[in-house]
């Protein structure tokens, strides 16, 4: 059985992205050695990448053309990717398909046996799988920043949801790295 895995950046008051859509330059605060590694690893753990139709707009403008990334370039870029939209009918960035149900198609691959699936960004996406109880585990990365307003990371929830810290680290800039496991939702 597959794991689904949420992966974020978030500034410390609890935004993924700054007031504008793409506004993500306090990713800079963050980001040193410890990210880089743990990127790499991404790339080892994972065959499948999955983005709502925001984020996977922004990697797909991104990556194909992106200098300096190695490891995590050529996975990117080589991986299949799931494109999440009810208004997009095809997507041009390599190996990927777009899905309007992905409640059902993640519940499909997850039953399979295979590597973990990680979702990046995706934020209204996220909170959608959220309330089906499809993620196992979030991985956010804590900046130390207080960005005063933007797109939160969580939305508003109809419920509860237990978190168990599985692990977490401190990067040498002093951005924090969190792994939870999902427990149960109330």
């Amino acid at each position: 059985m597959r794991k689904l895995v949420a992966w974020n950046l978030m500034t410390l008051d609890g935004y993924f992205e700054g007031e504008k859509p793409w506004d993500l330059a306090f990713h800079n605060y963050a980001w040193g050695p410890e990210l880089k590694k743990l990127s790499e690893q991404f790339g080892e753990e994972s065959d499948l990448l999955v983005f709502g139709r925001k984020t996977y707009e922004g990697m797909a403008a991104y990556w194909p053309t992106a200098e300096g990334e190695g490891k995590v370039k050529d996975y990117m870029n080589s991986f299949a990717k799931i494109a999440v939209s009810k208004t997009m009918k095809e997507a041009t960035w390599n190996n990927t398909r777009v899905v309007s149900d992905p409640v059902a198609e993640l519940n499909k691959l997850k039953a399979e046996d295979g590597k973990t699936i990680l979702v990046f960004g995706s934020a209204e996406l996220i909170a959608s799988l959220m309330r089906e109880g499809l993620i196992d585990e979030y991985r956010i990365c804590i900046v130390p920043v207080l960005l005063g307003s933007g797109n939160p990371l969580f939305k508003k929830a109809a419920q509860k949801t237990e978190l168990k810290l599985i692990s977490s680290s401190t990067a040498a800039n002093g951005a924090v790295i969190l792994t939870y496991e999902v427990g149960k939702v109330a």
